[in-house]
């Protein structure tokens, strides 16, 4: 039998590929990594790639400089021509110390340690997400207001939008490196866009998504436009969500669904909302980590700023969507927290950790909420115990340092640097004087 590794090396030389990039990804979900010769593939493979961690924020210190980069030769994929203009392979990799331990910072390592919890318990967890994103023309300029490329709304079809003849593209991309996409559509805001990643196991779908944002950036730049995952690039327009769906199985069985139970949805899917529900407001700064990111967190336009659930309601932040009839299978909750910017191995960690948390500890799920949640007042909203997302990045770290479960699940070199490096962006952002201050103030005070 053939072994990933001998397929990784058979397959270089077979396809010509002149280059082996070896990516990994830093605590904020940023892509790093470096490219090989074929010829040092098989060493890469067998025995790793010493680089300097200090190099990279939130991995290591001066004196503890030295980490190692440990290829799994089970990501191995050619990229498309769209994105490379030569034969070029990409490569996953994990972060390990110098005596080939798991490094705690590495944020692969994070999920992984969480689904290593929950396989042990004969369970297996699932991912879907839903990218959404912007097109812009490339500025010259930085201080310049991003520059849409057409009007389009929900579902525009257009043989004359060229965004979309874009999207297209890069759905093709996608689909040659073997990542199936589900569904792909216009979305509301002017030259947004969404791309629907069709489910997997958790771990390979945060391996995915990091891809995917990679590909869809890469088409976008051949094409000289811009493709952004910024979570609210305008004040009056819709954000950029990175709607999730999850599922737990056990086996070939639908942990989420209970035919006897109402609307099919399982004790242990009402312990799982519950529990994330529970934990909503201390891993929302891991789902939502930017200050950009409490732009999208308004009322108005359809991103969640209440913890609650509810089927058909698309104001609560978990949604339990409905499924055909007669596919069980397909059970599954919507977590609509999240913006397509976050670390998504941080965030399946999380949602993972909050929704055992709920099944561990026999958590009760709160009634549907039924209603706009966006009309109620606040008196309304307190009678229903219905409580808000925090409203900016320094109360989200507040309650994100307050959390057992998210100091637990992080470990404690993701979670003590997360938390002082977003500390340092919110006092840079305290301390900004922006264009709205200066209109608004100047001439008048």
């Amino acid at each position: 039998m053939t072994t990933d590794k001998e397929f990784v090396l058979r397959t270089v030389e077979e396809r010509g590929v002149k280059f082996i990039q070896l990516c990994f990804t830093d605590v904020l979900g940023t892509p790093k990594g470096f490219s090989i010769m074929p010829a040092e593939l098989e060493n890469a493979l067998t025995e790793g790639m010493i680089f300097d961690g200090s190099s990279v924020d939130g991995f290591s210190r001066i004196q503890e400089a030295d980490m190692l980069l440990m290829p799994d030769p089970k990501t191995f994929q050619i990229l498309p021509f769209q994105v490379a203009q030569e034969k070029v392979a990409r490569i996953i990799c994990d972060i390990k110390n110098l005596d080939g331990s798991p490094f705690e910072g590495d944020p692969r390592q994070v999920l992984r340690r969480a689904l290593e919890k929950i396989r042990s318990q004969g369970y297996d967890f699932y991912a879907a997400p839903e990218l959404e994103y912007f097109y812009f023309k490339a500025n010259p300029s930085l201080n310049q207001e991003p520059h849409i490329i057409e009007k389009g709304s929900y579902f525009d079809l257009s043989i004359s939008d060229s965004t979309t003849e874009i999207r297209k593209i890069t759905v093709i991309a996608l689909e040659e490196m073997g990542i199936p996409v589900e569904h792909t559509q216009h979305e509301d805001a002017h030259s947004q866009h969404e791309i629907d990643l069709r489910y997997t196991d958790a771990l390979t779908m945060a391996d995915t998504v990091m891809t995917a944002r990679a590909v869809i950036k890469g088409v976008a730049s051949n094409n000289n436009l811009i493709a952004s995952f910024m979570p609210k690039p305008f004040s009056n327009q819709q954000g950029s969500g990175m709607h999730t769906h999850f599922s737990v199985f056990k086996g070939d069985s639908n942990m989420f669904y209970d035919a006897n139970n109402l609307y099919g949805l399982s004790n242990f899917a009402r312990q799982f909302i519950a529990g994330i529900l529970q934990n909503a407001s201390a891993i929302t700064a891991v789902a939502n980590q930017w200050v950009n990111s409490y732009k999208r967190l308004v009322p108005g336009f359809e991103a969640p700023i209440h913890i609650a659930w509810a089927r058909n309601n698309r104001s609560a932040l978990v949604r339990v969507p409905p499924i055909k009839s007669g596919h069980p299978e397909a059970t599954r909750i919507e977590y609509r927290g999240a913006d397509a910017a976050c670390n998504p191995y941080l965030l399946f960690a999380l949602i993972l950790a909050a929704g055992m948390d709920g099944v561990q500890n026999g958590y009760e799920l709160a009634p549907e909420a039924s209603q706009n949640l966006y009309s109620l007042s606040e008196e309304s909203l307190s009678k229903l115990h219905i409580e808000c997302l925090p409203k900016d990045l320094d109360d989200a770290i507040e309650a994100m340092e307050r959390s057992e479960l998210v100091a637990t699940t992080l470990g404690e070199h993701v979670f003590t640097w997360f938390i002082k490096n977003k500390r340092d962006e919110w006092d840079s952002y305290r301390r900004e004087v922006t264009p709205f201050e200066i209109s608004r103030y100047l001439e008048i005070l």
